[in-house]
């Protein structure tokens, strides 16, 4: 049986990138494309790192029923269609969503064979300096950000699964081993190994 998993983390913490590498090494997993609100940054293409609509278009969306799942984050609305969810897990592949807290929760309440990875960074400070190096953002912005990154980080102890990206050739590699494992009956083991207070606990220390 296919499988939804999902990403999430506080802004910074890379990711995208490890969703994205994690899908390129494993043929059986798809990674669903979220709608945003927010701008296109440089180098982003539409369909293919998000689907960016007008905030009048999101809410048509929501009006008509079409998200999974959908939240506002840092005044811009991030969601998942159903389809790009339901799509290919009928068609027998496993599916990648790269969520934000909220819409971590709101795919728990709706589906309950998904299972929820949270990646945490390495610091405090290693998430500032990974902020300010994206270039990306105004000062206000990268301080708003970094205020509810803190505050997300505790909620990493609600998921399945959480992991550390100090590494991130081991962050992906980590990851990936959740979603093989899982696919394949290795789960029990896996959440024993990946248990949000064993990342917690390497946070704190």
């Amino acid at each position: 049986m296919s499988i939804p998993f999902v990403v999430a983390a506080p802004s910074g913490t890379g990711k995208t990138t490890v969703c994205r590498r994690v899908v390129e090494a494993d043929p059986r997993v798809e990674f669903s494309v979220s709608h945003t609100t927010r701008a296109r940054r440089s180098g982003e293409q539409d369909g293919i790192d998000y689907f960016f609509v007008s905030r009048g278009r999101f809410d048509e969306l929501v009006e008509e029923g079409a998200f999974l799942e959908w939240a506002e984050y840092n005044r811009h609305r991030y969601g998942t269609s159903r389809a790009a969810l339901e799509v290919p897990l009928a068609q027998g592949s496993d599916v990648l969503l790269e969520l934000e807290i909220q819409g971590a929760a709101q795919v728990r309440e709706r589906r309950s064979d998904a299972r929820l990875v949270f990646l945490l960074p390495p610091s405090v400070e290693r998430l500032e300096a990974r902020l300010r190096g994206r270039g990306t953002d105004s000062e206000e912005e990268i301080e708003r950000r970094l205020g509810v990154g803190r505050g997300e980080i505790h909620a990493a102890a609600r998921f399945d699964f959480a992991v550390v990206n100090d590494d991130l050739d081991r962050c992906v590699a980590d990851v990936a081993e959740i979603v093989a494992g899982c696919r394949d009956g290795r789960e029990l083991p896996l959440r024993e190994r990946f248990a949000p207070a064993v990342a917690l606990g390497r946070l704190a220390g």
